[in-house]
């Protein structure tokens, strides 16, 4: 037990600890932990997190506070999770971070199978192309693995947040209670930087989306969830909002970086002076033999420290852990049948059918490739158009009239509400380009919501899938 005179705080170089205290064959032995001014140096015979277990079923259950167990500290005591806080009744914000090879992928499949162990509605987002987690195929509600098909998984969470909202308002209720009437739900977003960094396709629509679900979703039983390899904010969509998520929910921190390190410090999650024992990438270190010793040949033996981490949310913040070993440890050709023993016999939860028409096609396509490629095909087409019409003024690059403004054409020249598909006929008998139905839909969203929801947009809703102009 250390303690820094007043006025000061505790800083270590942990090589130069474990020098001074004759500890050479592992440095792993020695852990250290800090809150600024005191310090616990623990010392152990051999490297507490060498070797982990997998999980029990039992383990991924959550407790009467709404956690689960993840792992392990570096003193055995369980280094647990929240998935709920039945105490609020919110549902939570978190945010996964490591460079690549530190376990993240391991880490969200467990976080994917404990909700379906749970019965958690899980919509889970890889935008490396479905590589990160793929024994989640069909073990989730609603799995996308592009661009586009993020975006509208995206949009549909919005929507069926919104659509909570009213229900939830209309009986009375400021919290989220599971199964009453509606499962707790997970949007989780993997290799979240590709996404939200600069030069991303839909960086600025899916950062607007994130954040609208970090601000409403918890008191309706929506979580979401960022896995990344940086923390910097140009990575993260340049949201303010997104870093007071990061500040407010379940951080877990693998492997890292030094620059990773300083803008955790400065982005609040670490208080400053506050220092964290490294995770090197192997636990065995380097070892300095003479090249004229013929032991020291192709030495391959080593163990790598993939699952150690820091809960920067929980209670013990610089107290270091180990997930538990998920899946098998050597690769396979083909999916991991440890991973998939995971996930439980069964199917996994289900939106509920209240909500359905709010998660709109995107949510009845999920599990239609062709269905779900049109509607990502729309969605770039439309995107395509919008940049015509920002490049090219009002009329377009081609002189052309705007979708917008065609949209506004049609419903000009009847006094009756027009369904997004009637629009869709009348724009394309105008002569002008031929459209698609996506590009309908968002023309006429947008200029619905040019009014910030106050019913002063363009266009107004005037029902279910009803449009007309706002006169």
């Amino acid at each position: 037990m250390l303690e820094a005179p007043p006025g000061q705080i505790v800083t270590f170089n942990h090589a130069a600890l474990c020098s001074a205290l004759g500890i050479t064959d592992d440095p792993a032995r020695v852990v250290v932990e800090t809150d600024g001014s005191r310090a616990i140096v623990t010392i152990y015979p051999a490297n507490p997190l060498a070797v982990m277990p997998p999980p029990t079923v039992a383990d991924m259950m959550m407790d009467r506070y709404g956690r689960i167990v993840v792992g392990r500290h570096h003193n055995g005591r369980p280094a647990r999770r929240r998935l709920f806080d039945k105490r609020t009744g919110s549902a939570q914000r978190a945010f996964v971070l490591g460079t690549t090879g530190g376990g993240k992928s391991r880490t969200v499949q467990y976080a994917l199978a404990c909700e379906k162990r749970n019965r958690i509605v899980s919509w889970y987002g890889d935008l490396k192309g479905g590589q990160s987690a793929p024994e989640s195929e069909n073990q989730v509600d609603w799995r996308a693995t592009s661009q586009e098909g993020v975006v509208l998984m995206l949009r549909a969470a919005v929507a069926v947040g919104e659509a909570r909202q009213r229900r939830y308002a209309a009986l009375g209720r400021n919290a989220f209670l599971i199964g009453d009437p509606d499962p707790l739900m997970s949007v989780r977003i993997d290799e979240a930087n590709r996404g939200l960094e600069r030069g991303a396709p839909y960086r600025d629509e899916m950062t607007y989306l994130v954040k609208e679900l970090g601000r409403t979703g918890r008191s309706v039983g929506i979580g979401v969830e960022l896995d990344a390899q940086a923390s910097h904010l140009e990575e993260l969509g340049g949201s303010d909002t997104l870093r007071a998520m990061l500040k407010e929910g379940e951080v877990v921190l693998l492997r890292w970086s030094s620059q990773m390190m300083a803008q955790l410090v400065a982005d609040g999650l670490l208080p400053a002076g506050v220092q964290l024992m490294p995770i090197r990438k192997q636990l065995k270190p380097p070892m300095l033999r003479s090249q004229f010793d013929p032991a020291a040949g192709d030495d391959d033996d080593f163990c790598d420290t993939q699952g150690m981490a820091y809960l920067l949310s929980g209670p013990t913040p610089t107290s270091l852990m180990r997930h538990f070993r998920i899946g098998s440890i050597e690769p396979l050709p083909g999916l991991d049948p440890e991973i998939l023993a995971l996930y439980g016999p069964g199917e996994p939860a289900r939106l509920e059918e209240t909500s359905h028409d709010a998660a709109g096609p995107a949510y009845a396509a999920r599990n239609d490739a062709t269905a779900m490629a049109g509607l990502c095909q729309q969605l770039r087409e439309s995107y395509q158009e919008q940049a015509e019409k920002t490049s090219g003024g009002s009329t377009g690059r081609t002189g052309k009239p705007r979708l917008d403004d065609r949209v506004v054409a049609v419903l000009s020249a009847t006094d009756e509400p027009l369904t997004a598909e009637e629009v869709l006929d009348a724009v394309n008998e105008d002569g002008g380009r031929e459209v698609k139905i996506g590009s309908v839909r968002n023309s006429l969203g947008q200029l619905a919501d040019d009014g910030n929801g106050q019913g002063d947009g363009t266009v107004i809703r005037a029902g279910r899938n009803l449009y007309a102009l706002n006169r």
